[in-house]
């Protein structure tokens, strides 16, 4: 018969690594700035590095954070990114298939 102090030592530790898998997953999710289709938008985890002079439709202010295909809160540091497969990107980031959040 287990007692409730042995179930809790069985299944704390898993419950950890669940967490731990859980957060590597979603970072493995997030989109690189050398991936292919990133290269091919201009994007950039931080909007402020985007050369203006290479793409001009970049403005200070304008960032994935609001833009109407950033899949998460304004207050989410990363979210998923329709125009980039679903992948996440940083709120504070750019890319040239930003369009203004309605």
């Amino acid at each position: 018969m287990n007692t409730r102090r042995q179930f809790l030592i069985q299944t704390i530790p898993a419950a950890l690594s669940l967490g731990v898998a859980l957060k590597a997953s979603a970072q493995a999710n997030r989109i690189e700035e050398n991936a292919p289709a990133a290269t091919a938008l201009g994007y950039k985890h931080d909007a402020t590095k985007v050369d203006a002079k290479k793409y001009p439709a970049y403005a200070a202010g304008k960032n994935c954070a609001n833009c109407m295909l950033y899949q998460g809160k304004p207050t989410d540091a990363w979210a998923n990114c329709a125009a980039l497969g679903g992948k996440q990107v940083n709120a504070k980031g750019w890319c040239m298939a930003w369009a203004k959040k309605a």
